[in-house]
């Protein structure tokens, strides 16, 4: 009887489970290359050579959401107190008088400006002063002429002042001024002689300013198509948030959502509004970086070739800072891995390397007063002047694929605790902390994280597309209330 099945002419089945030239089975066509017959060890098990890849957690540690159901989030935060001016110059005749710029943002191609009064009174005393100088009290005895206002053009009003010591701002032995010089001015009090009245003054109305942001939509997809999603090819797996198993085609859907939950921080941390000059087709957003580089606070080349101890004096200039600022007592640096040692080497050589870097004057307010809490979450404490600090690296800006990359952001100081704001929309005062964002929601939709499928493939059935396609959106913006308070470090 002669071979009718479907072994080749060239194969002799063996009756024991025996390795022989005989009984390969060739993976390949035309050879029967011996070595081949063993398959591939094969490691189910994946390698997590880089760690946990997310980068995430910055803003759930410091910040809260909010839902929202406008195109724009609106707050007003208060002006200072006290009334000063930067811009003002001494005039060269009369020697008693001095120019005050009162509104000074403006530019050739500048908006309105309104006609503000200058918020100084007669009767009132002031000190002016000038870096380097000196300064001298003076009392103001009368307001001069006005100039400028309107587009583009800054207002100007004239103070006509009497020194204390010295019988005008630029002659006389005590005179220390010179004409034209740059000078600023404070208002410290007022004096009036007996029996005086007080129609000179009028009342100052105080201004807050507002500020504003909308949120942006973000959006991705994951696509897997029928015929791929039909091969299955087990993968085992211990996925950066918690899970651990064996993943079907679905691994890259996982990596996918997790993306896509970094970007929603990313996006929020880097996010940029729209300028005058571009013609992206979007308007943006304010992001933290650009939040703090035009309301708060940037020290760039912190500690410099220094390094250690020399740091301390440019740690002590952000101290000097913050009190000119908000004074807020329990700030937190996030850092990355070079301004964390150079944070370490300072404390080290000021604590004289006794103990811990941040063990001395460590204050845990911020996690109930409890060191346990605040190592578990990667803090250390510190204390300097009336600050507590408490610092951690932030992986962000470790990370070889975000700012690691460029390397030209090095930490961020974030003060602790909430902020009292007007909310133009709750018409009332609110506690809120400095950071946090708001999504948009409504009871027919809640915006913050959506995700669906569609396509024919994985179990939806919403189209003849022979794929199945994982949606992620979000819409959302971040609000950066007080941002005098923060401070950027950069390279």
């Amino acid at each position: 009887m002669g071979l009718t099945g479907g072994i080749t002419s060239n194969l002799e089945p063996a009756q024991k489970q025996m390795t022989l030239a005989s009984n390969y089975l060739s993976f390949t066509d035309g050879t029967n290359d011996f070595a081949q017959q063993y398959l591939p060890e094969l490691y189910e098990a994946e390698v997590e050579r880089y760690g946990n890849r997310t980068i995430g957690g910055f803003l759930r540690m410091v910040g809260a959401e909010m839902p929202m159901s406008s195109d724009q989030v609106i707050w007003s935060e208060q002006n200072r107190l006290h009334v000063s001016y930067k811009t003002a110059v001494v005039d060269a005749a009369p020697a008693t008088s001095i120019t005050i710029t009162i509104d000074p943002d403006v530019t050739a191609a500048g908006g309105a400006v309104g006609n503000k009064d200058l918020a100084i009174k007669v009767g009132q005393t002031v000190v002016i002063s000038k870096a380097g100088t000196g300064s001298m009290k003076c009392r103001v005895v009368s307001l001069g002429a006005t100039a400028g206002g309107g587009a583009g053009v800054a207002r100007t009003q004239v103070l006509n002042v009497l020194p204390y010591t010295n019988a005008d701002l630029t002659t006389g032995a005590l005179g220390i001024f010179g004409a034209a010089d740059a000078v600023t001015v404070f208002v410290y009090g007022s004096e009036f002689a007996k029996g005086s009245d007080d129609n000179s003054l009028s009342s100052i109305e105080p201004e807050f300013t507002q500020f504003n942001n909308k949120p942006i939509i973000l959006r991705d997809k994951y696509v897997i198509n029928g015929s791929d999603a039909a091969q299955i090819g087990w993968v085992e797996v211990a996925t950066e948030d918690g899970a651990s198993g064996y993943l079907w085609y679905l691994k890259a859907e996982s990596e996918t959502r997790l993306r896509f939950e970094d970007y929603l921080e990313m996006a929020m941390v880097e996010a940029e509004k729209k300028a005058g000059t571009s013609t992206v087709p979007v308007d943006g957003s304010e992001g933290l970086f650009s939040a703090i580089n035009s309301r708060g606070h940037v020290m760039d080349g912190f500690a410099g070739a220094a390094g250690g101890i020399g740091a301390l004096g440019d740690f002590d200039e952000i101290l000097k800072q913050l009190d000119k600022e908000g004074a807020i007592e329990e700030n937190m640096l996030f850092a990355n891995r070079k301004l964390n040692l150079n944070f370490d080497d300072m404390l080290g050589q000021v604590n004289g390397a006794t103990q811990g870097a941040a063990g001395i004057g460590a204050s845990f307010g911020l996690f109930n007063n409890e060191s346990e809490m605040a190592l578990n979450l990667g803090f250390s404490g510190f204390r300097r002047g009336s600050y507590d600090f408490y610092k951690t690296d932030w992986k962000y800006l470790n990370d070889a694929s975000t700012r690691g990359l460029t390397d030209d952001v090095e930490g961020i100081l974030v003060p602790a605790g909430t902020s009292t704001v007007y909310d133009q929309m709750l018409g009332q005062n609110i506690r809120r902390p400095f950071l946090h964002v708001r999504y948009r929601a409504s009871e027919a939709d809640d915006r913050r994280m959506k995700s669906w499928v569609t396509g024919s493939v994985g179990g939806a059935y919403t189209s003849s597309l022979d794929a199945m396609e994982v949606h992620f959106l979000s819409e959302r913006c971040l609000c950066v209330q007080g941002a005098n308070n923060f401070v950027l470090f950069t390279k």
